[in-house]
């Protein structure tokens, strides 16, 4: 599940050229690394054995990013199959491809390193030279995750990647060796984004993935469909890093930083106009509480980007995620035009085109209320007016000629890398950092006095955006009693922060990384149809007392899309012939009887629960031993054995 990248390490390079080849990683404890990046994947993914795995499912563009880290290894086997949504794959393939051009980018403007081999600031002695809050970042919190680094693959290793993975539509169902049946189903975080729904013949597992309720651009979280499976594995891991920006406002004490919460919920298909929901269960997920406050909150941005632009400060947003840009952008022009304010807007990205692109060739995967707008006849994103009315115009490179002509102060403009360690933003920021008047709009995730160390001494107006990212954690508890599985797998980490409501419906297991889990069996038995053929050759015995019916068939056993069949055999077979099978309870009085209707003599020696023993002793000397497993007849008497195996089948159940 997922091989992503952790691209906010990136703050812990500096974009500062070496000045000499034998320079130290780091001049001081205070220093960032000097040299070209290595990115950071997922912890010890080199010692992996990739002829181990059978199937790698991807939920999101972001979760792609590290894929090619994986598929390059030396042994990854070509049986291995990749699913992904079909966004998700050109998505990923485009930010793929971007952050190779960015890398070598930075390559050709600072130079690489001639070592060949680990880089000097990999060696222990180094390492400790860093910052204890650094050194976790390089290391993670168990000293365990240097294995991690790596350097970036090339472009011919994307093609390789992205040739391995088999792309899913909306509602596409695919079948893994006729055993599982994997589908995937919109989380709402971003279009292509999903969760994954696994069933086979032995149970149902959903992989639960970052999510969303309501969105302004991609399809809602689907979790209808998600209903009443077995098992529910919750990855969304935004909980967490929500709680820690909880913790960052109350102890933050630099008063240029403003962080708060922008969740993007515009449209909730599930309420009422007057507020209520006939699913009480679902009016608590669909989050009307957000709904409320999402206006004064965009509000508080757009007034953030016209002070500066009114005071003759240019605006700089990083690009991150490419819906809720798109959609800030829409907001940012609505807003300038009602003050009738121009001020130029651009885009620098070499992939953003392409990107523009995608968003309007796959309505399924957007939200209801642009749906409406393809059949309305209405550009389903405004990004497409803006960009032809002049308002918004897009140019690959920051040295684009075109851009260098009309070039323009004040701007906005948004452009990658959010880490700001790649891309123009780095030229951008070195432009305006000094800039009182300036703005700088940073996402969540980014360590901001990290990643702006580089450039101080920073004097630009600095606001730092918690876009929503994930399931909020008043409503976890909710969306699982929606949901209703047997049982629940949440990371380790919950169970102290934000313990979960246990439910006599549903029972809940912890995991950690690197520690297997055990979870209970939850089917005992397994079910199989039968061929309509092969059912109608059955002849059923009825026993009313069991309220049962039961006939013997032979068949063979097929398993199709992840559900067993019975069909018929290649030969045929006469029933007639095959001995009766017997079952049921012998009760030691009504076996006395049967036996001496057949005039044989027999007395009860012991009864022990259901087990007991009959002693015969007419016409000839025997011993019956009935278990609760079985019945044993001991005689010489070749007569007599016959008659108390009559006795025997009477009582007994049999077909």
């Amino acid at each position: 599940m997922e091989c992503p990248v952790d691209l906010s390490a990136l703050t812990l390079f500096s974009p500062i050229s070496r000045t000499a080849s034998s320079s130290p990683p780091f001049s001081d404890n205070n220093d960032l690394i000097r040299a070209v990046p290595w990115y950071k994947t997922v912890a010890s993914l080199n010692l992996w054995d990739p002829s181990s795995l059978d199937a790698v499912l991807i939920s999101s563009p972001w979760a792609l990013l590290g894929l090619p880290f994986l598929t390059r290894k030396p042994g990854f086997s070509k049986s291995t199959m990749i699913y992904a949504t079909e966004p998700t794959v050109r998505l990923g393939r485009l930010m793929m491809e971007e952050l190779v051009s960015m890398h070598m980018e930075y390559v050709r403007y600072y130079g690489s390193d001639k070592k060949s081999g680990l880089p000097d600031w990999m060696n222990w002695t180094e390492l400790e030279r860093l910052q204890m809050e650094w050194k976790k970042i390089v290391l993670g919190e168990e000293k365990e995750e240097l294995n991690g680094w790596m350097p970036l693959y090339s472009a011919g290793d994307i093609k390789d990647c992205i040739d391995k993975i088999q792309p899913l539509r909306l509602g596409e169902e695919a079948c893994f060796n006729g055993i599982l049946v994997i589908k995937a189903l919109s989380s709402g975080l971003e279009i292509g984004s999903c969760n994954w729904s696994i069933k086979s013949p032995k149970g149902s597992l959903v992989y639960l993935s970052s999510s969303v309720f309501g969105s302004a651009h991609a399809m809602e979280f689907d979790y209808l469909p998600l209903r009443g499976q077995d098992i529910v594995i919750f990855s969304d891991f935004s909980s967490l890093s929500s709680m820690d920006s909880d913790e960052e406002i109350t102890n933050q004490c630099v008063l240029r930083y403003f962080i708060f919460s922008l969740p993007f919920l515009f449209y909730n298909s599930w309420v009422e106009k007057n507020g209520e929901s006939e699913d009480q269960s679902v009016q608590k997920l669909t989050g009307a509480d957000e709904i409320e406050d999402e206006a004064e909150k965009i509000h508080f941005i757009l007034s953030c980007i016209v002070d500066s632009v009114k005071e003759g400060g240019s605006v700089l947003i990083p690009s991150g995620r490419y819906g809720v840009i798109f959609t800030l952008l829409e907001h940012i022009c609505d807003f300038l035009g009602s003050l009738n304010i121009k001020v130029p807007i651009y885009i620098i990205s070499e992939a953003t085109q392409e990107i523009l692109s995608l968003t309007n060739s796959l309505p399924e995967w957007l939200c209801k209320q642009r749906q409406e707008k393809l059949f309305s006849g209405e550009v389903l994103f405004r990004h497409v007016e803006l960009i032809k009315e002049g308002k918004v115009t897009v140019y690959p490179f920051l040295y684009s000629s075109d851009l260098l002509e009309k070039w323009k102060e004040p701007c906005i403009v948004i452009s990658p890398h959010w880490s700001l360690r790649l891309g123009s933003a780095v030229q951008l920021l070195r432009r305006w950092h000094a800039d009182p008047k300036s703005l700088l709009i940073l996402e969540e995730g980014v360590h901001a006095e990290l990643a702006l160390m580089p450039f101080k001494p920073v004097k630009m107006k600095v606001l730092q955006c918690s876009f929503l990212s994930g399931i909020q954690m008043k409503k976890v508890n909710p969306l699982f009693e929606t949901l209703l599985p047997k049982l629940i797998l949440l990371p380790e980490s919950l169970r102290s922060r934000c313990p979960i409501k246990e439910s006599e419906l549903y029972k809940i297991f912890y995991y950690s990384k690197n520690v297997t889990t055990h979870i209970p069996s939850l089917k005992e038995k397994l079910e199989a149809y039968l061929a309509n053929d092969l059912a109608s050759q059955l002849q059923p015995t009825i026993f009313p007392e069991k309220n049962i019916a039961a006939a013997r068939l032979k068949g063979k056993l097929l398993l199709r899309k992840g559900v067993y069949f019975l069909d018929l055999p290649d030969k045929p077979l006469n029933m007639s012939i095959k001995p009766s099978l017997h079952w049921g309870n012998v009760d030691p009085t009504s076996l006395l009887q049967v036996l001496n209707e057949k005039k044989i003599d027999g007395s009860i020696l012991h009864y022990e629960n259901s087990d007991f023993c009959v002693r015969v002793t007419k016409p000839a000397e025997g011993l019956i031993e009935v278990k609760s497993n079985k019945i044993m007849i001991s005689c010489e008497d070749e007569i007599c054995s016959a008659l108390i195996c009559e006795a025997l089948k009477s009582i007994c159940n049999r077909i």
